[in-house]
């Protein structure tokens, strides 16, 4: 079942498309991370979904109810812009508890949520502060925590972790994962290591397109891909005569071992490393599959983009 789904959708900006025949689903549950330059459509998909920006064509669905509409939608979708600006003389609790209420939340429960939403970003002495007097980390972490405000069923993160200190990165990380199965994270950034590590779903797009989509694991390789680096002499006949059905390659002192189907990566490392050990082979490191910037740009050349 689809959170998001995004068929044949485009929008252009005078000769200019943003988004050209635009196909993407994200499962319900999922923390997706959404992947691409500067100019692949991101933003712009982010405030199609979120409802503020009209496609050319298309058809989009959220949370199976069509296009955002505030009848249907209405505290079941928010959405943290990359360029927040919050007001500035405002106190953050009381800032939250006005953008509860506009979720429908009663003024009781609207405290409650804005001191809650407030624990979860490390901003409970804080609360009194106004937005002017935060620092630029601070007040991202304010914006982000109005995204949780509710029970929201659809969250869309754009930069999220932009300006933060590495403690907070790691805080909002921990975060997002636990939304896992609960609700589904729509996530942009462009620390591909950040998504790789957080999301189980990503979505790659490159001039308004989506070159490629699918499970973390399955782009990166985790369950079909084993580099182990190596050091000293590697009987490579052994070891190919040893994992039939496995394609093995050594090369600059490094395995590259590859399943033909996809498999449990714990399945992939239990068949292959009691054979290497076997072997007298001395491994230094093992890597499950190639890192999500190895793969994004490995489909762009695929692609033939430059």
């Amino acid at each position: 079942m689809s959170a998001l789904s995004l068929k044949g959708v485009v929008k252009s900006y005078g000769a200019n498309r943003a988004l050209d025949d635009l196909n993407i689903e994200v499962p319900q549950g999922a923390i997706c991370g959404l992947v691409g330059p500067n100019g692949a459509g991101k933003t712009t998909t982010f405030g199609i979904v979120g409802g503020f920006i009209n496609p050319d064509a298309g058809e989009i669905s959220v949370l199976d109810g069509g296009p955002f509409d505030t009848r249907v939608h209405s505290g079941r979708v928010t959405l943290l812009p990359q360029d927040c600006a919050l007001s500035p003389y405002v106190p953050v609790r009381e800032l939250l508890i006005y953008f509860a209420q506009l979720q429908g939340l009663s003024r009781h429960d609207a405290r409650q949520e804005a001191d809650r939403v407030l624990e979860l970003v490390d901003l409970s002495d804080r609360a009194s502060h106004r937005i002017r007097q935060l620092s630029h980390g601070m007040r991202r972490r304010v914006a982000t925590a109005q995204t949780f405000l509710g029970d929201p069923a659809l969250i869309l993160l754009d930069e999220p972790t932009s300006g933060l200190d590495p403690a907070q990165v790691v805080r909002l990380r921990e975060l997002f994962r636990a939304q896992r199965g609960k609700r589904t994270l729509l996530i942009s950034s462009h620390i591909l290591a950040e998504l790789e590590a957080t999301c189980d779903h990503v979505v790659l797009m490159e001039k308004g397109r989506c070159i490629r989509q699918g499970p973390m694991s399955t782009v990166t390789g985790r369950s079909t891909l084993l580099r182990v680096h190596t050091a000293g002499p590697v009987p490579l006949a052994q070891i190919s005569a040893a994992l039939p059905g496995l394609s093995i390659e050594h090369a600059n002192n490094e395995l590259v071992i590859q399943a033909a189907d996809t498999t449990d990566a714990g399945a992939l490392n239990a068949q292959v490393l009691p054979v290497l050990l076997a072997a007298q082979v001395t491994i230094l490191e093992v890597h499950q599959g190639t890192s999500l910037e190895a793969a994004f740009l490995a489909d762009r050349a695929a692609a033939g983009l430059p």
